[in-house]
């Protein structure tokens, strides 16, 4: 299996190297309803804490204009009658803006928000990393067509991929129940039918894959525990690490998670 390697340890190529001194770059965090917005502030000030980027905005939905301050990083598109996104050519338009985009999730599950970020998606321009809830909202709504955009990026749950899988009727089928490399075959697959890049963890193992290529990083190697990995944090690291470091994907992610 030449195109499957195991990571250890840091990789010897030294990302920092790549950050610049001096502020620059641009990304959105995107998501939260009229329940849950405080994850999407807090990895917002993380990223523009720990690394140099310029301008880091939270995209939020309109109906949590009046909770929240009139703060020159706030961002609010239209709103559903419920407090999540709804469809609307600001929303496509703000995909397009940043460097950068990073879907957190805490979203609705409504019809209407799964077809707004569909269509995001779909004509998003720049890297786009979807995670958390948003995976499986945007399951249900026409994932073969954003799949087919090459800028997205995957962090989801074994769970998580087993819908997505079964909702564009791939031919095989991913199961908790695997072997590591019965999974990583899939991987290698999916990731070359589909130019999307993905993450996501089975049997301790993070697995990357893009472009058919696969990596696997042993869980107590990388510092995190399972709950660490979907908390928004290390999706903020892959964003800003990738942010530096264009079109390597695994050799960046890999950066972030040994960071």
């Amino acid at each position: 299996m030449d195109y499957f390697e195991k990571i250890t340890e840091q990789p010897d190529e030294d990302f920092d190297w790549n950050i610049p001194e001096r502020k620059q770059g641009a990304v959105n965090i995107i998501g939260g309803n009229t329940g849950s917005f405080n994850n999407e502030i807090k990895i917002a000030e993380f990223i523009g804490e720990k690394y140099p980027v310029q301008d880091v905005k939270v995209v939020l939905p309109s109906s949590l204009k009046t909770k929240l301050p009139p703060l020159p990083n706030f961002v609010f598109m239209p709103a559903t009658e419920t407090g999540s996104f709804a469809e609307s050519q600001e929303l496509c338009s703000v995909f397009n803006i940043a460097d950068y985009n990073l879907v957190l999730g805490d979203l609705s599950r409504n019809a209407i928000t799964g077809k707004a970020l569909s269509q995001a998606c779909r004509q998003a321009e720049r890297m786009t990393l979807i995670t958390k809830d948003a995976v499986e909202l945007l399951a249900e709504h026409e994932p073969e067509r954003w799949l087919m955009n090459e800028n997205v990026i995957l962090l989801a749950s074994m769970p998580q991929l087993q819908k997505l899988l079964r909702a564009v009727y791939y031919p095989k089928m991913l199961l908790l129940s695997q072997s590591l490399i019965q999974v990583v075959e899939v991987l290698h697959k999916f990731t070359l039918s589909y130019p999307v890049a993905l993450m996501t963890l089975h049997n301790e193992q993070i697995l990357l894959a893009d472009n058919g290529t696969v990596k696997a990083v042993p869980l107590e190697k990388s510092g995190y525990s399972p709950i660490m990995i979907w908390n928004g944090e290390l999706a903020g690291k892959i964003v800003s690490m990738n942010l530096y470091n264009p079109n390597r994907f695994i050799e960046a992610t890999c950066a972030a998670i040994f960071e």
